[in-house]
């Protein structure tokens, strides 16, 4: 990625292969007057948009992921240029995505719609709702690990819900946004509903100033203390997804063969630079010696490259190599040991598998989100232990059990957003589930009632529906009302 000036002084910057360092794409610097005229636009097309009823945004949704379904390889290979993961691994991601875009837009008017609720004894003469209101205009800044799946789990919700979005994506993988937004424009044309900013993150800033409803941010800890800074001039709000530290637990009962493959699966793919993958693995001393074995087994035919054959793609971020050297170096300067892998499974542009043991619980490869295809193995003696070691972490966003037994009673124990059961990383795939973390991993949540809702205000009508029987919110409010109302009171909850 390269920044350069074009003659008629509109900034550009260069997407690259991170594979190969060619150039794919050339995308304009939006300043922070672009991202404002950008803001104004969408603010009119919300107005539109949020006036459609649930129905109409419905079908416009379902027509989008229509085109999603047909283009599905035409945006695999997009992605796959940005980012160098495997085309069959951009294909499952934006397939995933297609569950999400039908589930917002058939639930919508039943999680947002209007409701009766009961208004109790006391304002009988009454009658009450709720309904959840769009706020207006969305900021999407996304992240570059998964292009498709991620700002979508914002944009789609935010959009079922009735506002305009307006979406940085991240500066690594511009041509995906862009193929979003216009595929998009396909279905919705007579407004600008969904836009694209893009450039770095003085674009990103200029969006939290530009005075939009909610900002949903993905990317690690660090920058989003930077988003919620610039958005607190403003009092603009903001959902966090700030990355993760995820366990897998692996207890003595537990089919083994399955929990190696998840924790393969889980470590490895995308080059294990997913928020929600597994970096720790705690196994039951019983079952240790049968998983470490099978884990390795499964790992040392895994390669990294950017050949056809390669499972592993390369890393997206060209300071990402460094960061895995020093936690593996760590790791091994206080005394873990590579079962596969190691220091010199680390490149310029490709890190090989590594495995890791013996590594002490404060390293840092068990402590920093690492974001590369590493992994730690620790034997414990219960998993009263591995819980406990499990939550020993700034983060909370997933986790993994494998369990027959105690799966989901493990599963409520661990500090975290989500957790699966002999599954990896499922309740990403579900709909109707929250996803989001605790921690340095953030707060707020996207998808399902909860995703709909974030991107929402409660909006309340209390009515009167008859004359009332005591008027309390009056100056000639009688001594006989106060009675009358002391005795309801005592009544109702003067036994509690």
């Amino acid at each position: 990625m390269t920044a350069t000036t074009e003659t008629t002084a509109v900034a550009t910057f260069d997407s690259l292969d991170p594979a190969t360092g060619d150039v794919v794409g050339t995308y304009p610097i939006h300043d922070a007057e672009q991202v404002g005229a950008a803001v104004a636009r969408a603010r009119e097309a919300a107005t539109w948009w949020g006036e459609l009823d649930f129905a109409e945004r419905g079908k416009r949704l379902r027509a989008w992921g229509g085109v999603l379904t047909r283009r599905i390889h035409q945006l695999a290979d997009v992605s796959h240029a940005e980012t160098g993961k495997p085309h069959s691994d951009a294909t499952l991601e934006i397939a995933l995505v297609l569950d999400h875009i039908a589930w917002a837009a058939k639930n919508a008017r039943k999680v947002l719609g209007r409701k009766r609720v009961s208004t109790g004894l006391v304002m009988s003469d009454h009658s009450a709702s709720v309904e959840y209101r769009p706020l207006g205009v969305i900021g999407v800044i996304g992240p570059w690990n998964y292009p498709v799946f991620t700002p979508l789990g914002s944009i789609v919700y935010a959009l079922a819900a009735g506002n305009a979005v307006v979406f940085k994506p991240s500066e690594y993988t511009p041509g995906v946004g862009k193929w979003l937004v216009d595929s998009f424009a396909q279905v919705v044309p007579e407004a600008p509903v969904l836009q694209l900013i893009t450039g770095f993150g003085a674009t990103g800033e200029a969006l939290c100033r530009s005075g939009v409803d909610k900002i949903a941010f993905t990317g690690s800890p660090g920058t989003a203390r930077k988003i919620m800074h610039a958005c607190a001039d403003t009092l603009t709000p903001v959902v966090i997804e700030g990355g993760g530290k995820d366990a897998l637990l692996v207890d003595a009962d537990a089919d083994v063969a399955k929990a190696a493959d998840a924790a393969v699966w889980g470590a490895l793919s995308n080059a294990g630079q997913t928020c929600v993958g597994v970096e720790r693995i705690y196994v039951h001393e019983q079952v240790y010696d049968e998983f470490v074995g099978k884990l390795t087994d499964l790992v040392r035919p895994l390669r990294a490259g950017s050949d056809a054959a390669a499972k592993i793609g390369p890393m997206t971020m060209p300071s990402q190599p460094e960061v895995v050297r020093r936690h593996i170096a760590d790791a091994l300067r206080r005394g873990g040991r590579a079962l596969v892998g190691g220091l010199d499974a680390v490149g310029d542009r490709f890190v090989q598998p590594t495995v890791l043991v013996d590594v002490p619980a404060d390293s840092l490869a068990n402590t920093e989100e690492t974001f590369g295809p590493t992994v730690t193995i620790a034997k414990v003696a219960s998993m009263d232990e591995a819980v406990d070691l499990a939550n020993d972490s700034s983060y909370g966003l997933g986790a993994t059990i494998y369990a027959k037994k105690r799966g989901k009673e493990l599963a409520r124990r661990i500090r975290s957003g989500m957790a699966s059961v002999n599954s990896v990383i499922s309740f990403a795939g579900i709909p109707a589930l929250p996803f989001g973390g605790v921690g340095e991993s953030g707060f707020g949540r996207i998808h399902g009632p909860d995703g709909l809702r974030e991107f929402t205000y409660a909006k309340a009508v209390a009515s009167r529906r008859m004359p009332g029987l005591m008027n309390l919110t009056t100056f000639g409010r009688t001594e006989a009302n106060d009675k009358t109302l002391t005795t309801l009171a005592t009544l109702l909850h003067g036994k509690g």
